[in-house]
């Protein structure tokens, strides 16, 4: 995995965001298992709720474009008129990345830029995680 190119897309993706209400803008790049980045953008919205982050963005459009297999996704975010900071996924956006992956080995890179980052497995982010595989046990 290049966390170096993730990172790059990432801040590409970031200059996208639609963050007219908190001015934090957040891109990000979902590498798939096939070699293909997704990149998504925190898109903000009056109501609040309806709004996404760019790491669900990115899911989104690699889930309705029929990719279902994953191996690590760059977060780059912060202030619009600073630089960018560490910005750790959201606990919703944990969740989703819990539904599509493999917990232990999906690599989560947050990171300022190529040379100031730190990559995490999903299963230190979101230890004790829910998944479909706890769905799929059945009681003895």
């Amino acid at each position: 995995m290049d966390e170096k190119l993730l990172i790059r897309k990432a801040a590409e993706a970031r200059t996208f965001s639609y963050s007219p209400y908190s001015g934090y803008m957040v891109g990000a790049a979902l590498l798939t298992s096939s070699g293909k980045i997704y990149q998504g953008c925190n898109i903000e919205n009056a109501a609040f709720t309806p709004g996404i982050c760019a790491e669900r963005t990115a899911f989104a459009k690699a889930v309705s474009e029929g990719e279902m297999s994953f191996e690590a996704i760059a977060v780059v975010g912060g202030p619009k008129d600073a630089g960018p900071e560490y910005a750790y996924p959201c606990g919703v956006c944990r969740q989703v990345m819990m539904e599509f992956v493999d917990p232990r080995k999906f690599r989560v890179v947050v990171g300022r830029d190529e040379t100031d980052y730190s990559v995490h497995a999903l299963s230190e982010l979101l230890p004790f995680g829910f998944g479909p595989d706890n769905l799929n046990n059945t009681p003895d």
